[in-house]
């Protein structure tokens, strides 16, 4: 794996090891008909090669162990801080093992620890991939990495806790009692979760694809403020002229880019199509994937792109449960948004900066003020004189608002235009 550059100073130890190279294994070829097979390999032959297998996989470990800045873990310390991962301690389960609630005793603090089922999906490489990422790449919009475990044949993550849990449970299937996510929170954390991105995208160098965008990977502090985690499909994107990578087709059903699905070629546009559909989930509270509903609306996507093609639809796909407390120009905004990032076309697609920006003003609650103007340097007396024209202010801001989201979408309604011959269907 290469390795990363940011802006800010990099920790000493955070360095990857890039001179390790992987060997391809040669395939076995059949010996001629009229020779005789070779005899079958004796048992000690079988055992020395089991051997140095492990010991190339434990020297893997240690190389990676000696470059990751992260702190380790015993398996008896994070076994006594989830309570022998007791199942009063378990906060959530997947394809990829367990997740238990758990406080470290060393400092007291709250974690999540992570346990990875041997069995389960996410395996030796896909562990270390995670933990190399997140030992490198820090930023408030992804999760932080406390530690991990890798006693033996046990691999543990530690990260830190997320008490809300993730966007799933507050947005999706909520039961009749719990309070939905008002309008400006559902924009609060697109804008966040869309920074994250943006880092990886941006600030990464070699720039990071995440792979796995979903409102399950979405973790929520106790102010709603979103944060990016399991990075164990992230992967280095493309550098120099090239505009993609090729991979093995990973990820969510639904949530894949459709060139991705087909190809496997994958590009930071990849993420932005897979924005684009978590954020069609936060407008309208609906499923990506819904096999209860009818036929025509079982795929979020695919349902919502006739309606996209006609703005009055629009307040349609608001979510019901938000009755009808939204702004309507910042629904209107916010789906031609998502229209532009579910485009079929990755080239069309925005960037994740644009998107950033446009979010950004959609996320502000008039109730609690608009984004003020960098301040001035003024004097004393002017500091406390009375403004004269605060409503002419308010007016100017507003605009000033409206304005840097129509310029942070322009130019995909152009390139639409361009492609199709007529007008843009996401005009505002």
């Amino acid at each position: 794996m290469s390795c990363f550059c940011f802006s800010s100073h990099r920790k000493k130890g955070s360095k990857i090891n890039s001179s390790r190279k992987n060997r391809i294994p040669v395939a076995y070829k059949e010996p001629p008909a009229a020779v005789s097979p070779a005899p079958p390999p004796r048992q000690d032959n079988k055992r020395k090669i089991a051997a140095e297998t492990t010991n190339k996989t434990n020297a893997a470990d240690k190389a990676a162990d000696s470059n990751i800045a992260a702190q380790t873990f015993t398996f008896r310390e994070l076994a006594t801080a989830t309570k022998n991962f007791r199942q009063e301690c378990l906060i959530g389960e997947g394809g990829f093992g367990r997740v238990y609630k758990g406080k470290l005793v060393s400092t007291g603090q709250l974690a999540a620890v992570k346990q990875l089922d041997r069995n389960g999906l996410q395996g030796n490489r896909e562990f270390l991939v995670e933990v190399l990422m997140l030992s490198l790449l820090h930023h408030q919009n992804l999760v932080n990495l406390i530690g991990y475990c890798a006693d033996g044949d046990q691999r543990l993550l530690v990260y830190e806790f997320m008490p809300l849990g993730s966007l799933e449970d507050h947005l999706l299937d909520i039961p009749p009692d719990q309070k939905p996510l008002s309008w400006f929170t559902r924009m609060k954390i697109a804008s966040g979760a869309g920074k994250g991105l943006e880092y990886l995208h941006d600030k990464a160098n070699p720039p990071v694809i995440y792979r796995d965008l979903k409102s399950s990977n979405i973790l929520l502090d106790e102010n709603f403020n979103p944060k990016l985690s399991d990075f164990g499909l992230a992967k280095l994107g493309p550098v120099g002229d090239k505009t993609h990578v090729s991979s093995r087709v990973m990820g969510t059903y639904g949530y894949c880019a459709p060139e991705y699905a087909r190809t496997g070629q994958l590009s930071v546009k990849s993420d932005v199509y897979s924005f684009g559909v978590v954020l069609l989930e936060l407008i309208t509270g609906r499923r990506v994937i819904d096999t209860t509903r009818p036929l025509e609306e079982q795929n979020l996507v695919s349902w919502a792109q006739p309606i996209f093609r006609d703005p009055k639809r629009f307040p349609e796909m608001a979510d019901p449960l938000l009755q009808g407390d939204f702004p309507v120009r910042g629904l209107n905004q916010a789906v031609a948004v998502a229209a532009m990032c579910v485009q079929e076309e990755a080239s069309v697609r925005p960037l994740m900066s644009d998107v950033v920006s446009a979010l950004s003003f959609l996320s502000i609650d008039p109730e609690q003020g608009v984004l003020s103007p960098p301040p001035v340097p003024c004097s004393a007396s002017e500091e406390t004189a009375p403004s004269e024209d605060g409503d002419h202010w308010d007016d100017e801001r507003a605009e000033e608002r409206q304005r840097a989201v129509a310029e942070a979408m322009e130019w995909g309604s152009k390139k639409n235009h361009r492609r199709n011959g007529n007008g843009s269907a996401f005009s505002l």
